[in-house]
This record gives structure tokens, sequence and C-alpha cells, in this order.
């Protein structure tokens, strides 16, 4: 093979890799890093539309049970939710044979959507007594939450135990139409 020949062949192979080497800078690498971030995107939207799909397929079943937590709430007229609450507390107490030493409420208004009537509760008895009260209230359906909850014994054997017991009643406020 002739010099000349030879040059203009390690010359075009030079231009081709050097083509092949910008073509893949420029086009294939971007295209490919391109089709892996659509790849990945098109996965996510699926698994976004799985999850409406089931969504949609509960859609009675969460609804229901969001209407049942709404008449589970209290009311909205402040002085009736305290007299919910305060009912609820007398019966509780009464069916589990604790002695409510004082009621301390406080209404808070967390957000646009809702309220919270919080509670403190000083009770004494003695530990069926106080589990007792305890599991009601828990158990209670109304819309009512333990937040704190503290124990003390009031005589030295611990036969009888006082009761700090903090709760929050929940208030939706009705949605502008």
């Amino acid at each position: 093979m002739p010099t000349k020949n030879r040059q203009q062949l390690l010359i075009i192979v030079a231009v081709a890799a050097a083509g092949l080497f910008v073509a893949d800078l420029v086009v294939i690498e971007p295209l490919g890093k391109a089709w892996s971030t659509r790849s990945k995107r098109i996965d996510a939207l699926r698994v976004q539309v799985a999850q409406g799909q089931r969504l949609i397929d509960r859609e009675r079943s969460l609804r229901n049970h969001w209407t049942d937590w709404q008449q589970k709430t209290l009311t909205n007229n402040t002085s009736t939710a305290e007299q919910q609450v305060f009912q609820t507390i007398d019966r509780l107490s009464q069916e589990a044979g604790v002695t409510v030493a004082a009621v301390t409420p406080q209404w808070k208004r967390d957000s646009d959507d809702y309220n919270t009537y919080e509670c403190r509760i000083d009770a004494t008895g003695d530990l069926r007594q106080l589990s007792r009260f305890l599991y009601d209230v828990e158990r209670e359906p109304m819309a009512l939450k333990m937040d704190a909850i503290e124990l003390g014994a009031r005589d030295k054997e611990g036969q009888q135990l006082s009761l700090g017991l903090q709760i929050s009643g929940l208030v939706l406020n009705p949605q502008a139409k």
C-alpha cells in the first residue's frame, strides 16, 4: 500500500473516529439520558395511576368511613360541644366508679378546617376503676383522643391513685361551598 493511500486511510479513520466521538457526545448520550428519564417518569406515572385506580375502587368505602368520622366529631356549636364532652366524661366516670375532681377545658383553633376542644381531667380511684375509665375513654365512639396520662399514688400502699388525663375532641368546621 502506498504511503499516500495509507495517509488518506488514516485521515478517514481518524475523522470517522472523531465523528463517532462527537456523535456520541452530542446525539447518542443525550438521547440515552432522555430515554432513561422518560422511562423513569413513565414508571412513576404508572404507579400513580395504579394508586388512583385503587382509590377509585375504594371510593364508597372511604366515603362511608369519612362520613362515619364526621358524625362522631363534636358539633360546631361551642356550648353544645362542651356539653357533649362533659356528659361523656360524667357518664364514663360513673360507669367506671372514679371520682372526677376537676375538668379544665380549653378551645384551640388549629386551622380553618378544624378546632380542638382540649380537657384536662383530674380523677381518683383504685387501679381497676382508673384502668376501666381509661379503657372506656379510648373506646368512646366520640372523636376524643388521649394526649397525655399521668398516674400517681395518693396513699402509701398505692390503693388510691390519682389520674391526670389530657384529652382532645375534634370539631370540623363546615366547608364553604
